[in-house]
């Protein structure tokens, strides 16, 4: 029976020493191979014409302990650059484009929330971080932050109050980034549903400081090294696909071409190593994170989180999760799924009560971003509700 093999792309090396995750038929998975077979073609779907969704996608899906479908379509690298004259991309010849794989990791953007959620989940089950306490308790130079009373529980369920985001990328050096993140308040009614990257960022720091260890030190020690995620790291990471070919106005600042840095331009002026962003990962690494997740925190003989504390992850509101979202997650929410999505094109989706999950890579910001447009991986995650419905 084949078995999913981790080749060290960046952020680690090593071999899985737990049981992997099996590669198998839709039937042994418990899927309809019709409705899978819909879902294969509509990826490639994606990635073909003049203006695709992506230049490239992977789609990895299945269910319980077997991968059904791992499917790579379009390119990892299509374009050399963006004309904003003609609102077109560059395109490189067919010779020096480089092919999507199911081995080609991707920025994940937002999906770099949820380590940074367990990293902090597994804080509080160790008893070092309160679910309820006050983030001044932890960061009394954050003045604003622990004047207002923010909590750790409000920044997992985005519901401090804080804007968006921050022009972090705008300023001279790390000590004015501080300065500004450490005077911000709360502009919406704490308690109040504000997606935020800020969130994810005051989360970073305050794990850093219970732990005297950086997130991408917990990140690897926490999760992708005992899980044997040897594929997933913060950057840099060369052989990523590209994303956006970056210049104002359109993008927040002048980099070129990117490809193996990180795209968001806060976590690019954070260094790499951010809450909300930086991670780079495979579909077939972030399989065996659903799979953990859906097994109750267990991955062969690696336990990364008790099941109560995953289900408190998973459970609605959500911690750093969003809870049956059918916006991107289709016809699988409804019934408990959870998932994130990412700037760059990405996705995941797992559902407790079916024991699905789907990852969505892809590359919609190369070579330039575009309005937001998730229909196609709600259209995918469709698929995969009916091949559980169908069998």
């Amino acid at each position: 029976m084949p078995t999913l093999e981790h080749p060290s792309e960046c952020g680690g090396s090593g071999e899985l020493s737990a049981p992997r995750l099996r590669v198998d038929t839709p039937e042994k998975a418990g899927l309809d191979p019709t409705e899978l077979r819909h879902l294969v073609r509509e990826a490639h779907d994606l990635t073909t014409g003049d203006h695709p969704w992506a230049p490239g996608v992977v789609v990895v899906a299945g269910r319980g302990p077997v991968i059904a479908v791992q499917e790579a379509a379009g390119f990892a690298v299509r374009y050399a650059s963006y004309d904003p004259i003609t609102d077109t991309g560059v395109e490189l010849s067919r010779a020096a484009r480089v092919p999507a794989t199911v081995d080609t990791p991707f920025d994940l953007a937002s999906l770099t929330k949820l380590c940074t959620s367990v990293a902090a989940v597994q804080q509080i089950e160790r008893g070092t971080l309160g679910m309820d306490a006050r983030v001044g308790d932890y960061l009394p130079e954050f003045r604003a932050a622990a004047r207002h009373g923010i909590t750790v529980r409000q920044l997992l369920t985005h519901t401090s109050g804080l804007r968006p985001e921050l022009p972090l990328y705008d300023c001279r050096d790390d000590a004015q980034r501080l300065a500004l993140l450490r005077v911000e308040p709360p502009t919406g009614e704490p308690g109040t549903y504000l997606y935020s990257d800020l969130n994810m960022l005051l989360l970073q720091f305050v794990v850093e400081r219970v732990t005297g260890r950086t997130l991408d030190v917990l990140v690897h020690e926490g999760i992708t090294r005992p899980l044997g995620m040897t594929a997933t790291g913060f950057g840099p990471c060369p052989g990523a696909a590209a994303t956006e070919y970056q210049r104002r106005p359109w993008a927040k600042a002048d980099r070129g071409m990117l490809r193996g840095v990180v795209h968001d331009e806060n976590a690019w002026a954070l260094g790499g190593v951010a809450g909300h962003a930086g991670l780079f990962s495979t579909g077939r690494d972030l399989a065996v994170f659903c799979r953990t997740l859906l097994a109750g925190g267990s991955y062969g003989p690696a336990r990364i989180l008790g099941p109560d504390l995953v289900e408190l992850l998973l459970t609605a509101p959500g911690l750093g999760f969003a809870v049956d979202q059918p916006w991107f997650m289709g016809e699988l929410a409804g019934s408990g799924a959870a998932g994130h999505t990412g700037f760059t094109g990405t996705s995941l989706v797992l559902d407790p009560m079916t024991e699905t999950f789907l990852v969505i890579l892809a590359n919609t910001v190369h070579p330039v971003r575009r309005p937001a447009d998730s229909g196609p991986r709600a259209n995918l995650a469709t698929r995969l509700a009916r091949a559980v419905r169908g069998t």
